[in-house]
């Protein structure tokens, strides 16, 4: 398979499920085991608003290739926006799951562990 050849939509759809696995895992590495903890703790994590923050600071960390893949998802036409985002952070959103389903296709684990760390913790690994 191609990776160039995967549409952009495709990528956001399989990031969205990485970025959740990432969430979940820390989440319960972090001790909590009540799913009505862990679901209100990871909508802090995965709403547009969050990601588009995230992004921000991971941005500067990417390589060329990465940063391709995340404006090729930033870029999707969205017509329909969450209601508590604006089409800004919706869009950097897209962008971020699609880099991440970029990542995870291509076999890069540690990498994406690195910039969900970057993302969220500010590179902080004890988090």
């Amino acid at each position: 398979m191609d990776i160039r050849e995967i549409s952009a939509p495709a990528l956001a759809y399989l990031g969205d499920c990485v970025l959740e696995l990432c969430v979940r895992r820390h989440l319960v590495e972090k001790g909590l085991s009540t799913s009505a903890h862990l679901n209100a703790e990871a909508l802090d994590f995965v709403r547009a608003p969050a990601q588009a923050e995230a992004m921000k600071r991971i941005l500067p960390h990417l390589t060329e290739e990465e940063d391709r893949y995340f404006r090729r998802g930033r870029n999707l036409g969205h017509g329909n926006v969450p209601k508590r985002a604006t089409v800004s952070e919706y869009r950097a959103a897209t962008g971020m799951e699609a880099l991440f389903g970029y990542l995870h296709l291509t076999g890069q684990s540690e990498r994406i562990d690195e910039l969900f760390r970057l993302a969220y913790f500010s590179g902080d690994i004890t988090e």
